[in-house]
């Protein structure tokens, strides 16, 4: 290895290094800053919580045995529609990429499903499919597939017809088009959508919690706004934010490892 590319590489860490470093510093200048105006009365701790009060109030979930049971309701959820979203959006998007036909019929349906509120469907679903843990995951699943669709139909679309023209010259199949040069040059692509899906089940997720669930993080923050408890609103805001982190950096660590074989 070059001295060039020795120090090239060196910058690159120290860049990512300082990226780091920066983003956790907001994060806790942020924090620091809110308990600030907390303790000193420049924000009214009722209608905000305060960093303190949070972590009351997770120490008071932890003591009353409830605490992992609502973030593995809601980890589990998300999990199960993260995978499910992900796997049918991919399979209707290589469907309609291998058939023309298909994909101009389904396109203006995709574009209603995808700006109807799906929150409108929820007393719906409730009926169709009980007030339990399917409704929650049928709506995720709403929200998540149209995206996954949409994304992953636009990136297979998107790759240079004369690359497709060359493998068709040298007799290629269409399986053999898709496995070998739509899928390889999409791998950025598809794992971008599955960051995004991890945003999009989560919110579903929630959306449905809100709705019919009786434990997990929805039910926590539907319960506090309730008693107007904002202490344990924000509570279980911040669980959702710290659960949203730990998967999207498990994707991001998954990505850098499966990337290395593309």
């Amino acid at each position: 290895m070059s001295e060039e590319h020795k120090l090239y590489i060196k910058k690159v860490k120290r860049k990512k290094r300082s990226i780091l470093i920066t983003q956790i510093s907001i994060l806790f200048l942020f924090i620091i800053l809110w308990e600030l105006a907390s303790h000193f009365k420049l924000i009214n701790t009722f209608l905000t919580s305060s960093p303190s009060l949070v972590i009351k109030n997770i120490i008071f979930l932890y003591n009353d045995g409830t605490l992992f049971n609502h973030i593995f309701i809601t980890t589990y959820e998300t999990i199960i529609s993260f995978f499910l979203g992900t796997l049918i959006g991919l399979l209707i998007a290589s469907i309609m990429w291998w058939n023309d036909f298909i994909a101009k019929v389904i396109n203006p349906y995709l574009t209603v499903l995808n700006s109807l509120p799906k929150v409108a469907l929820g007393p719906i679903l409730i009926i169709w499919a009980g007030a339990n843990m399917n409704s929650i995951i049928i709506m995720a699943l709403l929200i998540s597939v149209i995206i996954t669709i949409i994304n992953a139909y636009h990136g297979f679309s998107s790759v240079d017809e004369n690359r497709i023209k060359l493998f068709k010259s040298f007799k290629a199949t269409k399986w053999q088009i898709f496995t070998h040069l739509i899928i390889p040059s999409n791998i950025n692509t598809i794992f971008n959508i599955l960051k995004i899906n991890v945003s999009m089940s989560l919110i579903g997720v929630i959306m449905g919690e809100l709705l019919v669930s009786k434990e997990g993080l929805g039910y926590l923050i539907m319960y506090g706004s309730q008693v107007f408890n904002l202490n344990l609103v924000m509570t279980g805001i911040i669980l959702l934010c710290l659960l949203s982190i730990i998967i999207y950096y498990i994707i991001v660590r998954i990505e850098k490892k499966f990337i290395k074989f593309f």
